[in-house]
């Protein structure tokens, strides 16, 4: 009995830990009184990455990041600061990368025009080997049809095994 309860115990101890170490339910947005500031935040959400989720904006991401990423945007759009500026803010915290389109620069120059190079690039191809000059393929001669013909002809010819009567 003992030795079940001390089993008990530390399977409790296993499983304990990692329900404790959930990252907490993020607090609830706090909208903007001002319904012009708070449009204007809701906009920008639609424009910006949750760094945890990559997939989501931070307007539909449940993590906490993103509940920290709107009350900045929030903070920053009740200070009056421009949308370029809050963007800016953020591209500077995060990288270029929490924005869905991020600014046409050096770096990104392979994100932006790649996928239009490759295109031009493939038809290009295509369009240099479809005016490439083919080669005639020569009929043969009267020899050459005549030995055809006699290996046509020859009856030792080697049937098909799977050959049914049917296929004749």
């Amino acid at each position: 009995m003992r030795r079940a309860l001390l089993i008990a115990v530390a399977a409790l101890g296993l499983i304990g830990p990692p329900v404790v170490a959930q990252e907490p339910p993020p607090a609830p947005d706090r909208p903007l009184p001002d319904g012009a500031q708070e449009a204007r935040a809701q906009a920008l959400f639609d424009g910006i990455r949750c760094v945890v989720c990559q997939h989501e904006a931070i307007a539909d991401s449940p993590a906490v990041i993103a509940a920290d990423m709107r009350q900045l945007v929030r903070e920053q759009v009740a200070a009056g600061r421009s949308d370029a500026e809050i963007e800016q803010d953020l591209v500077r915290r995060y990288g270029d990368f929490v924005l869905f389109q991020p600014p046409v620069r050096s770096g990104t120059w392979l994100l932006w025009f790649g996928p239009v190079a490759l295109l031009t690039g493939i038809l290009a191809l295509l369009l240099f080997r479809s005016r490439r000059p083919r080669t005639e393929i020569e009929p043969l001669t009267a020899v050459e049809e005549a030995r055809l013909a006699d290996i046509i002809s020859e009856a030792h010819l080697r049937r098909d095994p799977d050959a049914k009567p049917s296929d004749d």
